[in-house]
């Protein structure tokens, strides 16, 4: 089902949030060698969530909540953070960088889609967006470490 309304949007940014924070904290107990990165990564998503309300609720209004400003397919960017016993540290990381693409993905396309009626909620997109790029970087730097 498309995700249509600011509302839908959010609610499903913040899934994401908090399942990716679940993610690397299970990471950073599995694989103790880069454990501050991981929690690291999980603290930030845990400051994204407050970052995304205030930007929501500061600028919220029933003018643009009754407005259909998205149209976002959320299966597009569902990620699977379920990790199997015997997942490998190389094929954890890709996971990771995987997640980390599909998550920037949706952050980036909502921004765009949403710029000409909002200003913050875009912009707190963008910002978060840009963080996801960057783990992304340092997660394939983790896994040519690996190699």
């Amino acid at each position: 089902m498309k995700l249509q309304t600011a509302s839908a949007v959010i609610s499903f940014a913040k899934s994401l949030e908090d399942e990716s924070a679940k993610f690397y904290e299970d990471l950073s107990q599995r694989y103790a060698k880069d454990k501050d990165v991981f929690l690291s990564f999980a603290k930030e998503n845990r400051k994204n969530l407050v970052q995304i309300d205030r930007a929501y609720y500061g600028v919220i209004t029933d003018a643009i909540e009754g407005c259909f400003a998205f149209d976002i397919e959320p299966e597009a960017y569902t990620v699977e953070t379920a990790l199997a016993e015997a997942t490998s540290y190389a094929d954890a990381l890709g996971k990771a960088i995987k997640l980390e693409e599909k998550i920037g993905k949706f952050y980036s396309d909502a921004a765009e889609q949403s710029k000409s009626l909002m200003a913050d909620v875009p912009r707190a997109f963008v910002l978060i967006a840009g963080k996801r790029a960057k783990r992304g970087s340092e997660l394939r730097s983790l896994l040519g470490k690996e190699g």
